[in-house]
């Protein structure tokens, strides 16, 4: 899973762009750690999905 601070830095980002508008760096960051989460949030929904089994009772 995604560090806390990494998740800590998306939310900061995230409460700063409803004060005022991201510079290119913070706007590039955000994009970086946003791929990173998704990728981290895929890749546990996959290992979820794939640790399912199911039986068919008669």
């Amino acid at each position: 899973m995604i560090e806390t601070k990494r998740l800590a830095r998306i939310n900061e980002l995230a409460h700063i762009a409803k004060e005022r508008p991201l510079t290119p760096e913070e706007l590039e960051e955000r994009d970086i750690l946003r791929k990173e989460y998704l990728a981290a949030f895929r890749a546990n929904f996959k290992k979820q999905l794939d640790n399912i089994e199911i039986e068919y009772i008669d």
